[in-house]
């Protein structure tokens, strides 16, 4: 007997409550599966590239930060 085929035979066997739980176990897998099939992340790449965009994100972070405090401010007044 293969494993679906001894899958199918106690699925037959399940009350309606249990087939509900069996559904959402399924459906747990299968949103499991697409979450493990994502590559492994090459470090080194990514070094590289955090490096050549480093000084173009500080840029843009340091840009906004003057009006920063005042838009703090402007949130506590309202």
């Amino acid at each position: 007997m293969t494993v679906k085929e001894h899958l199918v035979k106690e699925l037959d066997r399940l009350d309606e409550k249990q087939l509900d739980e069996m559904e959402n176990y399924l459906r747990f897998l299968k949103f499991r599966s697409r979450y493990n099939s994502f590559p492994e992340v090459d470090e080194k790449r990514m070094a590289k590239l955090y490096g050549e965009f480093a000084k173009e994100d500080r840029l843009l972070a340091e840009e906004g930060i003057a009006d920063y405090p005042i838009g703090l401010k402007k949130e506590d007044e309202q």
